[in-house]
């Protein structure tokens, strides 16, 4: 039976580079996880074996560390922008590269001295980056993962449906948890316009997705995932799509009846943390007019 060659691409994954730059005894420390993947015209190593057009995937993780140092690392998007627009311009059989960035977070240690050179890492979340380039567009996807955040009241959840097999009591004073996984698009595109400040715009997205989960007087998880992605969008014109995957970490009150114990939110209660099964929260906002282009799922991505 005839076949063909469908979408392939290769590269090299999870290379970890860490960049130290010195000013003076302040230093700055860049922690990168770093994976490629490259695609073109690779039928024949697919068919014949044949690798004369083949960029060996050791030569890419090779690149990664001396343009880490050719270049240093501004910020996790700028980064990637330099390596894919090196793979697809410097290797004609290649037609468009993909680097994803992980990025690893590590805050200062103040002590009484004058030297900045000690750190601690921070576990808030891991900054996440894809950066696509085809010889003539950009796309750039920007994110992060695990920011558990938490509101201890100001959540309901009632007046939904109910069958024979529902069991769940109606809450109107309720905790409300959930590990944030969130990507968010960029409408820039072209190296003809001005590239947005990515270490800014990251640190001005992350606060406004917290101020709006903070903010919301939330009737459902659904209503608070809307509210975080129409205040980036409203607040931030140099993006159009923001995806998120919010797992409900739920907070179950604890039956204290059998000691003789009241235990009402009102009072301050006592909750067990269950972390399964959770329910799982997911949804695109989109700036009106503007097509979405982030994947479903987030898993991968």
């Amino acid at each position: 039976m005839p076949t063909y060659l469908g979408q392939n691409q290769y590269g090299k994954a999870e290379n970890r580079v860490v960049k130290i730059t010195r000013d003076g005894t302040t230093h700055h420390i860049k922690d990168l996880n770093v994976s490629v993947s490259l695609s073109g015209d690779m039928d024949e190593v697919h068919y014949s074996g044949s690798n004369a057009n083949v960029l060996p995937t050791d030569t890419t993780k090779n690149t990664v560390y001396a343009f880490a140092k050719e270049h240093g690392i501004e910020s996790a998007e700028q980064f990637g922008i330099h390596l894919a627009r090196h793979f697809v311009t410097s290797q004609e059989p290649i037609r468009t590269a993909r680097i994803r960035i992980e990025e690893y977070s590590w805050e200062r240690i103040v002590t009484p001295g004058e030297d900045e050179h000690s750190f601690v890492r921070q576990g808030q979340e891991t900054r996440l980056a894809q950066i696509t380039y085809d010889g003539s567009s950009w796309e750039v996807l920007s994110g992060l993962k695990d920011l558990t955040v938490m509101n201890s009241t100001n959540s309901e959840f009632w007046g939904y449906v109910k069958d024979e097999y529902t069991t769940l009591p109606e809450a109107y004073d309720r905790i409300l948890a959930t590990e944030v996984s969130s990507r968010w698009r960029f409408n820039w595109s072209d190296d003809a316009q001005q590239a947005p400040d990515w270490e800014e715009s990251y640190a001005q997205i992350k606060q406004h997705m917290l101020l709006a989960f903070a903010q919301t007087y939330s009737l459902s998880l659904q209503q608070t995932l809307y509210a975080m992605g129409a205040r980036i969008i409203d607040h931030r014109g140099e993006i159009d799509e923001v995806r998120f995957s919010l797992p409900n970490k739920h907070h179950f009150l604890v039956d204290l009846k059998p000691f003789g114990l009241k235990n009402d939110t009102a009072d301050g209660a006592v909750y067990y943390a269950a972390d399964r099964p959770y329910g799982l929260i997911e949804a695109t906002v989109l700036r009106d007019g503007c097509e979405a282009k982030i994947p479903v799922d987030l898993t991968n991505l």
